[in-house]
């Protein structure tokens, strides 16, 4: 279905508002955690912040945008999909960095358009900042336009990568890549936020990012981003 920049400029507010809702729970709970649990694979964790952003988000959809279906990390599929629509949540992604204090992490809210990355909108509620992009309305960080970088050349980038969960159980897990590229580029980076690494190759402080084992809800709203601020 078709939709006109009107439309996708209300879906792109609408995200703003769940973004920033759920970044203000992230601030609330940073370095305030007493709950922390492990969801089955080493490493995957989630805790009192995720839930209560996602809670936080989810309010802002359902208020505004009822009949559209939602895909959660902590709650999953919401609602019946009509009309192409889906919005792909992750309300803390970088869970690990944020009980550590490690400032890498975000609230991501986007849309799905026939299962394509349309609209978007991140926050870094370490930072304040405020990633929003929807397509054919440009990207912005606090409102102001980004682009991505003009580095054309693996010699001159800097990369970012990261691990699945089952990375000690399976051979194909990103590591020969991880030092390939090392030896090629000026270095890679591992963030451990899948919506923070694309939206800072969007505002082009990293040249390119790569991952495997990532969920829709992971970069939903950090592609339309790149796309927006002129990457692939």
């Amino acid at each position: 279905m078709t939709y006109s920049l009107e439309d996708l400029q209300r879906f792109l507010d609408v995200a703003t508002e769940a973004a920033c809702a759920g970044g203000a729970v992230l601030q609330h709970y940073w370095g305030n955690l007493s709950h922390i649990q492990q969801k089955g694979r080493p490493g995957d964790l989630v805790t009192e912040a995720d839930k209560a952003a996602e809670k936080a988000v989810l309010e802002v959809l359902k208020r505004h945008l009822s009949d559209h279906a939602i895909l959660a990390e902590e709650s999953g599929s919401i609602g019946m999909e009509s009309n192409g629509l889906l919005w792909a949540v992750d309300p803390l992604d970088g869970t690990t960095n944020y009980t550590h204090q490690y400032p890498f992490c975000g609230c991501s809210v986007g849309l799905l358009i026939d299962g394509k990355p349309a609209v978007g909108a991140i926050f870094d509620p370490v930072h304040n900042h405020l990633f929003r992009a929807a397509r054919g309305l440009g990207a912005t960080c606090n409102r102001q336009p980004i682009k991505v970088s003009d580095t054309t050349t693996l010699a001159d980038s800097l990369l970012v990568t990261g691990f699945a969960y089952d990375r000690r159980e399976t051979i194909d897990n990103n590591y020969a890549e991880f030092c390939h590229l090392t030896h090629l580029t000026r270095g890679v980076r591992r963030g451990g936020s899948a919506s923070i690494d694309l939206a800072y190759v969007a505002c082009g402080r990293l040249d390119g990012y790569w991952e495997r084992g990532l969920s829709p809800w992971d970069v939903a709203a950090g592609v339309i981003l790149v796309e927006e601020a002129g990457g692939r």
